[in-house]
C-alpha cells in the first residue's frame, strides 16, 4: 500500500513509520522545512514537503494514497501563543483529513489522545466517556479535544476514519524530548528533587505504534481505541525509574498550590526569555486531573500489546543516556 504519514519526525509518529516499513509497505511522510529528519535517517521513507496549516500541500500529499496515520500534533504543556497551536491541531486536522476524504484515501487512523477521555479518581476512563472543551485543563487537552469532535464530524459524515487514543508513550527517538520524556532526563540529571503527585496510565511507545498498524488492519471504522497499558501513580514511576536506572527517586510531594505558584513564576519568566518554562500552569493542572484508563478494548479487539513498562523505561534510559542527553551521572 502506499501510506502518508504525518508526524513521522516527532516520538510517536518515528516508531509508526518504522512499524509501516517493517511491513514492507511505500511510505511517505509529510515533513515541514524546519523538521529535523534525524528520526527518518535510517528508513526508506519518502519525505513530502508541506504543513498542516497550509491546505494546497497537504492537497498534494495524499494523491494517491491509500492508508493515512496522521500522528502529527502540536504538544506542549506551555505556548506562547495558543492560537498557533489551535490551527495546527484542530485546523490542521480538519484541512488534512478533507483532503484525504475527497482524495479517496481508503483508511485513515487518526491519533488522537486520551487527555480527551473522561474519568474520575474512582473510575477508569474508556472509549464511552468523552471530556467537555470546557473541562479542558491545559490549551493542548482542550485543542485534542475540538480536533477530535471534528474527526467525529467527519466519521458521521462517511469518512473512513478510525481514532486511537494513547496514553502516556515511553522509550526511545524521543528528541525533542516531549514533557514526559522532559520528566525523565531531568530525573536522570538529578534536576528533580521534589515532584506533583498524579495519576497516569503508561505504555512502550513500540507498542503504542503497533497498534496504530493494528487500528488500521483490525480496528472498525467509527471507532476509538484507547492505547495504554499501566496504571500507576507518579511516585510509584519515579520509584520504578529509579531502580531502572540506579539512581535515587525523589521522595519530598509538592503541593499542588505550591506548584500552581510555581507554575504561574515560571511563565512570567518563560515570557520575559522566551524559554521553555520548566514548570507550566498547564502542566501542574494537567497533573490534578486523573488520567487513569481501561485499554481492554484495543487489547480484545486489536491484540494491543503490553510490553512492560521496566522495559520501556530500561530502553529510554538507554537511548536518553546514548544520546547525550544525560549529563550526570550520580548513582544510588
Amino acid at each position: 500500500m502506499r501510506i502518508l504519514v504525518t508526524g513521522a519526525t516527532g516520538f510517536v509518529g518515528a516508531h509508526v513509520a518504522r512499524v509501516l516499513v517493517d511491513q514492507q509497505h511505500d511510505v511517505s511522510t509529510l515533513v515541514r522545512s524546519t523538521s529535523a529528519l534525524g528520526a527518518l535517517s535510517d528508513l526508506r521513507v519518502k519525505t513530502i514537503p508541506g504543513d498542516l496549516t497550509d491546505r494546497s500541500s497537504v492537497e498534494r500529499a495524499v494523491q494517491g494514497m491509500d492508508l493515512l496515520f496522521h500522528v502529527a500534533a502540536d504538544y506542549r504543556f506551555w505556548v506562547p501563543d495558543p492560537q498557533a497551536m489551535h490551527d495546527v491541531n484542530v485546523g490542521g486536522t480538519r484541512r488534512l483529513l478533507e483532503a484525504a476524504c475527497q482524495a479517496g484515501v481508503k483508511r485513515i487512523v487518526y491519533t488522537s489522545s486520551a487527555v480527551t477521555v473522561q474519568c474520575s479518581a474512582g473510575r477508569l476512563g474508556t472509549e464511552t466517556d468523552f471530556l467537555a472543551p470546557e473541562a479542558a485543563r491545559s490549551t493542548y487537552q482542550r485543542t485534542k479535544i475540538l480536533a477530535e469532535q471534528a474527526v467525529w464530524k467527519l466519521i458521521r459524515e462517511g469518512a473512513p476514519i478510525t481514532i486511537v487514543n494513547p496514553s502516556t508513550p515511553i522509550g526511545a527517538l524521543d528528541r525533542r524530548p516531549t514533557p514526559t520524556g522532559q520528566f525523565i532526563v531531568d530525573f536522570l540529571n538529578g534536576r528533580l528533587p521534589a515532584f506533583l503527585e498524579a495519576a497516569f496510565n503508561w505504555i512502550a511507545v513500540k507498542d503504542v505504534a503497533i497498534g496504530h498498524w493494528l487500528a488500521a488492519t483490525q480496528g472498525r471504522i467509527g471507532e476509538r481505541y484507547i492505547l495504554g497499558h499501566q496504571n500507576l501513580p507518579f511516585s510509584e514511576f519515579l520509584g520504578l525509574l529509579g531502580r531502572v536506572s540506579r539512581r535515587p527517586a525523589p521522595r519530598i510531594k509538592i503541593p499542588y498550590l505550591v506548584a500552581l505558584c510555581a507554575g504561574a513564576g515560571g511563565e512570567l519568566v518563560a515570557k520575559v526569555t522566551g524559554h521553555v518554562p520548566r514548570a507550566s500552569l498547564d502542566g501542574v493542572r494537567m497533573a490534578k486531573q486523573p488520567m487513569r484508563y481501561d485499554s481492554r478494548k484495543a487489547v480484545t479487539e486489536l491484540g494491543l500489546p503490553q510490553t512492560s513498562l521496566q522495559d520501556a523505561l530500561a530502553e529510554a534510559v538507554r537511548w536518553f543516556t546514548e544520546q547525550g542527553y544525560v549529563k550526570h551521572r550520580r548513582k544510588a
